[in-house]
């Protein structure tokens, strides 16, 4: 009998990234995840734009910008230069930073965690299964 072994498994977190283009109505719709894991110093943000969506929403929605807004939380999450300000936090302040609560178009969901042991998988796996 062989013994199987399961690989490690490190404790992330996420939170999603969502598009409210009129605050007032309280609509929303999910535009991307952003996913921290300590353990790799791993932060990582997929977004997804689903026009057709935030059209039926807000016909007069500002999709250049919001487009623009969602494509700084991913290269604040890449780091460097193109992180701006961000460019030397680490991975867990980057993170942080994006996930503190926001009262513009584009704001962060709550935080959920889980358990993975490729935290750059539960990024595509996460927008695939919450955006998409």
């Amino acid at each position: 009998m062989t013994e199987q072994t399961t690989p490690a498994r490190d404790v992330f977190e996420y939170a999603l990234v969502r598009v409210v283009p009129r605050a007032e109505r309280g609509e929303q719709i999910n535009a991307g995840v952003v996913v921290y894991c300590r353990a790799h110093s791993f932060v990582a943000a997929r977004t997804h734009l689903d026009e057709a969506r935030l059209r039926a929403l807000d016909p007069a929605a500002d999709v250049a910008g919001i487009r623009a807004a969602l494509g700084a939380v991913e290269r604040i999450c890449a780091g460097g230069e193109g992180a701006g300000q961000a460019a030397g936090d680490d991975a867990g302040r980057r993170f942080r930073w994006l996930i503190a609560p926001r009262s513009t178009v584009v704001q962060p969901g709550p935080v959920h965690t889980g358990l993975t042991a490729d935290p750059g998988a539960e990024v595509d796996r996460l927008l695939d299964l919450l955006v998409r």
